[in-house]
């Protein structure tokens, strides 16, 4: 069986992971899809698609299970956007989210799905990775290490904090 699991990932941290690993023990193949691929340097979204892409299949080498790590761009028309998510990956017979909007999305289309417990919610969130990645913060150990080494790789902490500036004046 084959499982599919979408997010930002922006950046890939150690919540999802933990979900990463509890859902290769259900499915014998695994496609994890990049959301929002095509947003890139700003303070939501400053990691390229290419980018999340080494961090996710950097860090997913270590299952014991196939892993495709497929970009997906944007779709702003939700009611065909199973339809392209199922044009832009490997078919997949469950699909796993704990977004309300993505479980109903896949539900209305037939698609089999799985909600996950998530982890240390209240740190192991992108907001406050990224927060600390502007701020000084320890953001490394909410990651795995193949994803702290990738946002050294890509200058990705030089990178938030200058499109954090502002250039309004006090």
């Amino acid at each position: 069986m084959r499982g599919f699991y979408i997010g930002r990932f922006q950046p890939y941290h150690d919540g999802h992971h933990r979900m990463v690993a509890e859902i290769a023990e259900e499915v014998d193949e695994l496609v994890v899809g990049i959301g929002s691929a095509g947003d890139s340097h700003t303070t939501r979204n400053p990691f390229t698609a290419g980018e999340r892409v080494m961090m996710v299949t950097k860090a997913l080498e270590s299952l014991d299970i196939p892993t495709y790590v497929v970009p997906i761009e944007d779709l702003d028309r939700n009611a065909v956007w199973v339809g392209h998510v199922q044009s832009m990956t490997p078919k997949f017979d469950v699909a796993y989210s704990n977004n309300p909007l993505v479980v109903r999305l896949f539900e209305e289309s037939g698609v089999d799905v799985r909600q996950s417990p998530m982890f240390q919610r209240d740190v192991l969130e992108g907001t406050e990775i990224r927060e600390r990645l502007v701020t000084g913060g320890d953001w490394e150990s909410l990651v795995p290490d193949a994803v702290a080494n990738t946002i050294h790789e890509v200058d990705g902490v030089d990178r938030i904090r200058q499109i954090s500036e502002t250039d309004a004046s006090d």
